[in-house]
């Protein structure tokens, strides 16, 4: 059974790994998603000009109390990210799960945002 640090630095590795192929443009975005035991965090940013456009978190005051799972939470996170984005002149971004399973809290994420009208 693995520890927590060589899982920690396995996932790390992971996402260098995705780095070399997923970058984000002025016209296309990067949406980073970050996911820790208990939050989930997603930030859309133009890496050719070093800015974060928009980001979401489910620490923020309207979330933090929310009803429901973290799978929820995750999907209305993803949602709300998408809106900012889309109040930022953002349409299609790359997605960025930064080394986790594209299963659970990331997918619902991806999928709140896709339903929110971002593309990707």
């Amino acid at each position: 059974m693995p520890t927590a640090a060589s899982r920690t630095s396995a996932r790390y590795k992971r996402h260098q790994r995705i780095r070399l192929s997923v970058s984000g443009t002025g016209r296309r975005p990067r949406l980073a998603v970050y996911r820790s035991l208990n939050q989930i965090y997603a930030q859309v940013i133009d890496d050719a000009a070093g800015l974060t456009l928009a980001s979401a978190s489910s620490l923020e005051p309207d979330l933090r109390n929310a009803a429901g799972t973290k799978t929820d939470r995750a999907r209305v996170v993803g949602a709300l990210v998408a809106e900012r984005a889309r109040a930022a002149g953002v349409a299609t971004v790359v997605f960025d799960r930064s080394g986790f399973q594209y299963h659970g809290r990331v997918k619902s994420l991806a999928d709140g945002a896709r339903e929110a009208g971002l593309e990707f």
